[in-house]
């Protein structure tokens, strides 16, 4: 499967981590790689792999943060048959596996005290000890490892050997988070755009307009590049026209007005009224309007109040859809698909 976060980039930060990954990959020595979530770590370690001497041998990959502790020392070394419940057949580890090749460790600085010792010991002596087993295998494995964490620091609090962490640290490849390369973000934006508009099947590719690439650019992109590839591609299968630059930019797919949570805004009740021992609450709606809560059409009620707030938005912000959009809470994009649901985008024109 073709990979969708290649290297592209152009900002000295970017260009500086990868050629530092290039120099250190064809020595055999192990190599952590840190940076935030999002920017490319695995990328990494497959290029420290691929321009490495051992290129024809295997890449094994291990989320140490994606196993509950108790599991992880099985994974990394393996087990022998009826070595403890549910051990019905002995298991070659991580490190069998990646023998001959690299071992890519992400999420290092989740790994619990006993797996450290292990795994400094594998280090080391270039030996693994099934669980259950008695005698020691020899593997020829290097070790990439990757976090998101200030291991120097985790050191101090007690929580990472110091020993493992020199062990591991011949090569320190830092990546720089996206808002920190300058210049990066354009041809991210036309990369992963690009990318989408062929998947669609689009005969041609309109880029974004102005206005939505200088709104990308102050944008601060705390999922750094995972994070700019969703918002791309998401605007980009919204567009409703492929002929026309895309000038719609939602970054916060989960921002919607009927969204509910702590400080969530609810219709302050009109009057209550009690029938039957049960109370009803009626809600009235910015034109005086009044909704029951009782009804045999909720999606009828729920659209009929949801456009007479749009149009009494429209009203107080006289007819501006960029400050309705504001006052309501709402992306631009948002606002112009409700209009267009309600049918009222003549009247926002006006």
């Amino acid at each position: 499967m073709e990979r969708t976060n290649q290297f592209v980039g152009q900002s000295l930060a970017f260009l500086d981590a990868v050629e530092r990954a290039s120099r250190a990959a064809p020595l055999n020595r192990p190599v952590l790689v840190i940076g935030e979530r999002g920017t490319g770590k695995e990328l990494i370690a497959e290029r420290l792999h691929h321009l490495s001497q051992r290129w024809a041998g295997p890449l094994v990959t291990m989320n140490c943060a994606a196993l509950p502790e108790n599991l992880i020392e099985a994974e990394l070394f393996g087990h022998e048959a009826g070595s403890f419940t549910g051990a019905a057949k002995t298991r070659h580890g991580r490190f069998e596996e990646a023998d001959g090749g690299t071992l890519f460790l992400d999420e290092l600085a989740t790994l619990s005290s006993p797996a450290q010792d292990r795994l400094l010991r594998a280090v080391e002596y270039g030996e693994v000890t099934r669980i259950g087993a008695s005698k020691p295998i020899q593997v020829d494995v290097r070790i990439v490892a990757a976090t998101n964490e200030h291991l120097p620091k985790l050191v101090e609090q007690g929580r990472f050997r110091a020993d493992l962490l020199d062990r591991l640290s011949f090569e320190v490849v830092t990546l720089p988070p996206l808002h920190a390369r300058k210049g990066d973000v354009p041809l991210l934006v036309e990369h992963f755009g690009r990318r989408m508009a062929v998947e669609l099947d689009w005969p041609n590719w309109p880029g974004f307009s102005e206005r939505a690439l200088a709104e990308l650019e102050r944008y601060q992109w705390p999922g750094n590049v995972r994070e700019l590839r969703n918002v791309i591609e998401r605007a980009v299968y919204r567009a409703e026209d492929p002929e026309r630059p895309i000038d719609a930019i939602q970054f916060d797919p989960f921002q919607s007005p009927w969204v509910l949570g702590d400080d969530a805004k609810l219709p302050s009740p009109a009057n209550v009224s009690v029938a039957d021992g049960e109370p009803s609450i009626a809600t009235a709606a910015p034109d005086g309007q009044v909704f029951p809560s009782s009804t045999d059409d909720l999606r009828s009620a729920v659209s009929n109040y949801e456009r007479a707030l749009l149009e009494d938005a429209l009203a107080r912000n006289r007819f501006n859809q960029r400050a309705t959009a504001t006052a309501l809470g709402l992306s631009y994009d948002q606002l112009r698909h409700a209009l267009k649901r309600h049918k009222l985008m003549d009247a926002a024109a006006g």
